[in-house]
């Protein structure tokens, strides 16, 4: 029974890059409860450096952060090739038209407006995988 449950519901290894605590606790809750392992970072640079050393399935981002933003974090990730065709998420409070188109000129894959509900993105993860 769970091994069909597993493959209704992909499973992913999912990355969080969001300099707010208490977003990225609250993504990794919900992440977690939708039966994902993650890992978090705390900034742009963190992210990418985290990245680097495992192979994630999916990487969820913020734009606003210090040291390096989502987009820079973007652009980087999609210029390894470990990154080239995974799926890159913003998650983000700005909805504005231009970042989104600065979003995916970057190379994202989507975009979630925060606040956001657990079952938004969950449907989100899986739509991608």
């Amino acid at each position: 029974f769970r091994q069909r449950v597993c493959k209704a519901n992909i499973m992913a290894n999912i990355l969080i890059i969001d300099d707010s605590k208490s977003m990225r606790e609250l993504v990794l809750s919900t992440l977690q409860q939708g039966g994902h392992q993650v890992q978090t970072a705390e900034n742009g640079k963190v992210g990418v450096q985290e990245a680097e050393k495992d192979s994630y399935d999916v990487v969820i981002t913020d734009i606003n952060m210090p040291v390096m933003d989502g987009f820079e974090v973007t652009k980087v990730l999609r210029d390894n090739p470990k990154y080239k065709t995974k799926p890159i998420l913003v998650l983000t409070t700005d909805s504005g038209t231009d970042s989104k188109t600065k979003g995916k000129n970057a190379g994202a894959t989507g975009w979630i407006v925060k606040p956001f509900s657990p079952e938004q993105l969950l449907k989100t993860i899986q739509r991608v995988l």
